[in-house]
């Protein structure tokens, strides 16, 4: 299992899993059969993340293929990140919540050495060290196993989730605010309030086609108890007429302009933002941050190729562009709280047609944006 930082390989990784793994993925994308056998699933989400390839090629080259019935539970999980997103716009004082929680708990437990051995796999639960393991050299985690790596961290080893969200950060290619915030959330209950993930032996040795052994789980907890509500903030997301000739910013979630709903403007240059560990809350470890770095570089290419004035941009340089210009909207994470934080006025945000569009029904769960799919189909594909 590997991720060539490049849109090139994005496209034949989804061309492979059309031909391979589509027609069967409802029945077997539970299964994690190892980091060599990920066939069932389609290992787009770290291209997907950074805007390499977006939801709307994904499910377009999907349904070339098949109906939207045999594609149905593959498109929901391509949405499920749209959804995330959405549903920590309306709330994104849950994001800061997170991170100001964060550098608290990180202090108490500096020292735990409950923490400091599952940072390390020297846990007393085998498959749990062979995943953590498994993340640091390949970045990447079934989604399913990601459940049971959650699961084990809080009710198991006894961890805050926001530690473990923390390491998910720092070694997952696809890391992003708003699944990887909510979802540990969910798996500690508080996202839907009282309904925790539990994992258990038979649930881990079955998806895993009995894989490991030693499998000794808590698998009877009560829920994280968290008693603050957020509010849904109204957000607007107009996008103005947008003028030609003036600057535009790619963050690290927008990398294939060619692709993006503003293919056809024309700017006067574009700024590949790059965000390294100076001005991250969460450190990203060295191989994250040269995937993203590849990414960037992978762009610059594409670009150039096409006549376009482009080159990156220290996120730190972004105060000193004395002219007004635009970026494609970062998300809530870290990107956009350095451009809160920096106090800039000078610029205007440009929204995807399909977040503009899917985040109204981000307000509820995700059940009620399930129902919404097929309008979102519609409109956009």
């Amino acid at each position: 299992m590997t991720f060539e930082p490049s849109r090139a390989a994005a496209i034949e990784k989804l061309s492979i899993f059309i031909e391979n793994g589509l027609l069967n993925y409802s029945k077997s994308r539970n299964f994690d059969y190892g980091p060599e056998k990920r066939s069932n699933i389609s290992c787009l989400s770290p291209y997907i993340t950074h805007g390499v390839i977006n939801e709307q090629e994904v499910i377009d080259a999907c349904l070339k293929k098949y109906s939207f019935i045999k594609n149905e539970k593959f498109i929901q999980e391509v949405l499920w990140r749209i959804y995330w997103k959405g549903w920590l716009e309306l709330r994104p004082k849950v994001y800061s919540d997170f991170i100001n929680d964060l550098k608290k708990i990180k202090n108490d437990f500096k020292d735990n050495k409950n923490y400091l051995n599952a940072l390390e796999g020297k846990t007393n639960v085998e498959c749990f060290n062979y995943w953590v393991n498994e993340l640091k050299s390949y970045n990447y985690l079934h989604n399913h196993t990601r459940m049971w790596f959650a699961s084990i961290w809080i009710f198991t080893l006894g961890l805050p989730w926001q530690l473990g969200a923390e390491f998910f950060m720092k070694y997952l290619y696809d890391g992003d605010a708003a699944s990887n915030t909510l979802g540990w959330r969910w798996v500690a209950g508080i996202q839907t309030k009282g309904k925790q993930y539990l994992a258990s032996e038979w649930n881990i040795k079955k998806f895993t086609d009995n894989r490991f052994q030693n499998i000794k789980l808590i698998e009877s907890a009560l829920p994280i108890i968290d008693e603050r509500s957020y509010e849904i903030k109204k957000i607007g997301l107009q996008n103005n007429q947008i003028k030609d000739e003036k600057i535009l910013l790619l963050f690290e979630n927008s990398l294939s302009f060619e692709s993006s709903d503003f293919r056809n403007q024309t700017f006067k240059k574009i700024y590949l933002i790059s965000n390294n560990n100076k001005n991250r809350e969460i450190q990203l470890s060295e191989k994250v941050i040269n995937f993203k770095n590849n990414l960037q570089h992978d762009q610059i290419q594409s670009l150039r190729k096409n006549k376009i004035d482009c080159e990156i941009l220290d996120i730190d340089q972004i105060k000193n562009i004395d002219e007004n210009f635009y970026c494609i909207y970062p998300n809530v994470g870290e990107n956009l709280s350095y451009l809160n934080s920096i106090g800039i006025k000078n610029f205007e945000y440009l929204y995807r047609k399909i977040d503009q569009f899917s985040w109204q029904y981000c307000n509820k769960g995700f059940f009620n944006f399930k129902n919404c799919i097929p309008k979102i189909i519609q409109d956009f594909i």
